[in-house]
């Protein structure tokens, strides 16, 4: 099967539209797609439609910030009723947190001498949902940096400019969000998270801990080692496997939909275990 669980629309920080996306997905002959902005499913109504009319099996989708030992990671929610409250309410209010965020980036930028940072970065969105990669494209097209890494390594993070930290729930609060709604939660990419592979192996068991269901093992950019290495883990702690690209759509991003390789273990596959 060709499976891609983990893309983005403009509802959150994508290009296109949630419609566009699923015709990429129809275009790119994935047999089992969704849709997973950041702490919304504003996009869904609008991506089933097109879905239903492309014959495309569409999985309902999110991807929601939370905290491990103080650090920010982010988990997929696959499968989800986008109707229910307790998975709503949790996501209005990340999403509260994330325009108090947006107006903070914005004043460590305006400090730095990078003004009406706000509303430039208003201008790249089709909604009010201001992430940090909109804040990155913002900063790319004014000139300041060539690309994402160099955006990231010298404003958005840490004690950079635009480095802002949010207090985030954390992945027991936000993984019961996800199973309220009926979904599977998924820890996702764990090799973007700057950290060692032993932390990385803590994450997961304390993951599974938290009953947690499983990884995503492969995406667009995962090396064959990390591959490896994550079906290990998953194996190991009992975490069933997922794959998706992690789309956006920005001209400096080079990652399609559909463009994965295969997991290694295809009966560990979440989508075995997914309503569609």
């Amino acid at each position: 099967m060709k499976v891609d669980l983990h893309n983005h629309s403009y509802y959150s920080d994508g290009v296109f539209s949630p419609s566009e996306v699923v015709r990429f997905s129809e275009e790119a002959d994935c047999d089992l797609f969704a849709l997973t902005d950041h702490d919304t499913t504003e996009g869904f109504v609008e991506a089933q439609k097109t879905a239903d009319e492309l014959s495309v099996k569409l999985v309902s989708g999110v991807e929601i910030s939370a905290f491990w030992r103080n650090m920010t990671i982010h988990i997929v929610g696959l499968g989800v009723d986008v109707d229910n409250d307790i998975l709503q309410d949790g996501l209005v209010h990340n999403q509260q947190l994330r325009k108090e965020r947006a107006k903070k980036i914005s004043l460590g930028l305006w400090r730095a001498g990078i003004k009406d940072a706000l509303e430039k970065t208003q201008a790249l969105s089709k909604t009010d949902m201001l992430t940090r990669t909109h804040f990155a494209q913002m900063l790319i097209r004014e000139g300041h940096c060539k690309d994402m890494k160099s955006v990231f390594r010298r404003y958005l993070t840490g004690k950079k400019p635009g480095g802002v930290r949010v207090e985030w729930k954390n992945i027991d609060e936000v993984v019961g969000w996800i199973h309220a709604a009926g979904g599977q939660a998924i820890l996702a990419h764990p090799f973007r998270y700057k950290m060692t592979q032993t932390k990385i192996k803590n994450m997961l068991i304390d993951f599974k801990e938290v009953l947690g269901d499983g990884v995503e093992v492969v995406t667009a950019t995962s090396t064959d080692e990390e591959i490896s290495l994550s079906n290990q883990w998953a194996e190991e702690n009992e975490l069933f496997s997922s794959c998706g690209s992690d789309f956006h759509g920005w001209p400096n991003q080079r990652i399609q939909i559909g463009c994965l390789k295969d997991l290694p273990n295809d009966d560990n596959a979440i989508w075995k275990y997914l309503p569609c």
